[in-house]
Formats: C-alpha cells, sequence, structure tokens
C-alpha cells in the first residue's frame, strides 16, 4: 500500500512546481493580450477604452481624432440629439445622450494632449503599474493652468506699479506738509524771491488774476522749490524707481555681492588692521545700535548727528550711559 503512494507525492510536487512557473507567464500573457485591463472607472474614460469612444485607432493624428471628436459631438449634443429609428447607438435617451457626449469630451480631452495621451498609452502598456497612473492622472489634473513663473512676475510688477503711485502720493502729501514748516517755507520763499518767480506769479496780464490764484501760483512756486532746490532726506526724499520690489529683485544679485565686499573690507580695515573709524562708519554703528532704518536716520536734523558724534555714541559704553539718562529724563 506504501509503495503507489511515492509517485502520487512526486506527481503532486511537479504539479504544483509547474503551476508556479506557469502562474507569472500566464498572468503576463493575459495582462499583454488585454491591454484594456488597465481601464479603472475614475480615471480618463473610465471602463471604456478612448479610442473606440471617438472610434480612431491608436495610430491616429491630431486631424483625425478632432473630425472624429465633432461628428460624435454634433451627433450626441443633448440639444441636437434626435434618436432615429433602429438606432443602437449609446444615446437612445436625452439623459443618455449626454452621458454619451461627456464620454466623447473626456476621450478627447485625454488625447488631444499629447502628455496626457502619452500617459494614457502608457497606462494601456503597463496596467500592472496602478498607483502610478492614479498619480500622472491627478497630478496634470490639479497642476496649474498657467505657469507659475508668469504668476509671480505678474504679481510683483502688479506690486511695483501700486508701490510707484503709493510712494508718490505720500511725496506730495508730505511736500505739502513741509510747504507749511517756517524752516523750510522761508527757505524756499527766499529762493523764489530771488529767482523772480514771485513777481512773476504777482503780474497781471490780459486776463486778472483773482487774489485766490496768485495765492495758488506762489503755493506751486514754493512747493516746487522745495522738490527741486532743498535736500529732503529721510521718508520725505523723492521716490526712486531702484526702490521698487521689481529692480530690488532684479537687482538683488548686484546688492548682496556689493555688501560682501563692503563686510570683507570692514573686517580688513577694522578688525584686522585695526583701523580707526571714521565719521561714515561712526555713524554707520550709531544707527545700528539705535536700531533705525537709513531713511529714519537720514530724516534727523544735522545737530541731532553732530550730537551724537561728540558724546562718541559709537562707542557702545557711551551709548548704554546716553540711554540710560534718556530713560530717566523721560520718567521725570
Amino acid at each position: 500500500m506504501a509503495a503507489p503512494l511515492a509517485p502520487r507525492r512526486g506527481a503532486g510536487a511537479a504539479g504544483r512546481r509547474w503551476s508556479v512557473l506557469l502562474s507569472p507567464l500566464l498572468l503576463l500573457v493575459l495582462l499583454r493580450a488585454r491591454p484594456a485591463g488597465a481601464l479603472v472607472e475614475g480615471l480618463y474614460c473610465g471602463t471604456r477604452d478612448c479610442y473606440e469612444v471617438l472610434g480612431v485607432s491608436r495610430s491616429a493624428g491630431k486631424a483625425e481624432i478632432a473630425r472624429a471628436y465633432r461628428q460624435l459631438a454634433r451627433r450626441y449634443h443633448p440639444d441636437r440629439y434626435r434618436p432615429e429609428p433602429g438606432d443602437e447607438g449609446p444615446g437612445q435617451t436625452p439623459q443618455s445622450a449626454e452621458e454619451a457626449f461627456l464620454l466623447v469630451a473626456t476621450a478627447y480631452e485625454t488625447l488631444k494632449d499629447e502628455e496626457t495621451r502619452k500617459d494614457y498609452d502608457y497606462m494601456l502598456d503597463h496596467p500592472e503599474e496602478y498607483y502610478s497612473h492614479y498619480y500622472h492622472y491627478y497630478s496634470r489634473r490639479l497642476a496649474p493652468k498657467v505657469d507659475v513663473r508668469v504668476v509671480i512676475l505678474v504679481s510683483v510688477c502688479a506690486i511695483s506699479v501700486f508701490q510707484f503711485f503709493s510712494w508718490w502720493n505720500s511725496y506730495n502729501k508730505a511736500i505739502s506738509y513741509l510747504a507749511t514748516v517756517p524752516k523750510y517755507r522761508i527757505q524756499a520763499t527766499e529762493i523764489a524771491r530771488q529767482q523772480g518767480l514771485l513777481k512773476k506769479a504777482k503780474e497781471k496780464g490780459r486776463n486778472k488774476k483773482s487774489k485766490e490764484e496768485i495765492r495758488d501760483e506762489e503755493e506751486n512756486i514754493i512747493k516746487n522749490i522745495i522738490k527741486s532746490k532743498i535736500d529732503i532726506k529721510g521718508g520725505y526724499q523723492k521716490p526712486q524707481i531702484c526702490d521698487l520690489l521689481l529692480f530690488q529683485i532684479i537687482l538683488a544679485p548686484f546688492h548682496l555681492c556689493s555688501y560682501i565686499v563692503w563686510y570683507c573690507r570692514w573686517i580688513y580695515n577694522f578688525n584686522i588692521k585695526g583701523k580707526e573709524y571714521g565719521e561714515e562708519e561712526r555713524l554707520y554703528i550709531i544707527r545700528k545700535s539705535m536700531k533705525m532704518s537709513k531713511s529714519q536716520f537720514d530724516s534727523l536734523e544735522d545737530h541731532q548727528k553732530e550730537t551724537f558724534l561728540k558724546r562718541e555714541l559709537w562707542i557702545k559704553e557711551n551709548y548704554e550711559v546716553t540711554k540710560t539718562e534718556n530713560k530717566k529724563w523721560k520718567v521725570c
């Protein structure tokens, strides 16, 4: 009884070995024979082949695909579809015609774009790469339609234009304010008298000027002199195009290189060689200690800066003492 069992076990083992070898080969043959097995609900045309939906072959060109789409779109358009007797197409009712129309549109959108068509053909030829197909499909659908670089450029230009008009508006308001400050008004009025501009404003030509018109002309003359003849620093200075965001981004490499060169010279001259600080360097250290921007520091009066230099505020100990004294005066 035991003897006949041995060949049966050997035969079973051999059969299992053959099944192990044949299973991958059978799977590969099936996948190669039916690439449509890659069609999944929710991707492209779903379980329908986009080429079959349009009635074209995989070697069809763009013109043939577009022609097939136009014919099917006219046929299954929900507003124009009229089923004919014996019509066995997908659109038997207005509702099914609408579904067919959407399927045709989806097939055309998939095949008209070269990159999307490549992804779709790859899915048909490699159905086993399931997750890769999902990634390519949704990455293209969710990708922005406009180039991000164009969006950034347009945004920067829009911000720069807004900056330009905003700064000019602030500058004109600042000039109007400075025209009321005695220091600048007296200086501008004196320059206008020396140049004879005020006399010209008061002269009466063929058309008589009212007192209000003369006053407005004199005011405009004073404002123009403040703009052109008087040095205004700090936040009241004239807006420069190079200060706009667009030009700041373009000139960023130049500013970075300039700062590196300046910093290396500072280290070499004052840290390595031990040179004494000049007036510009002393004011720079004072400004940094006061945590003020360049425009804020430039708007200070000259006598204030001279006071800072006399007190030697670039020295840390002197600055701390002066800072403490100012706090005590404020408390009192």
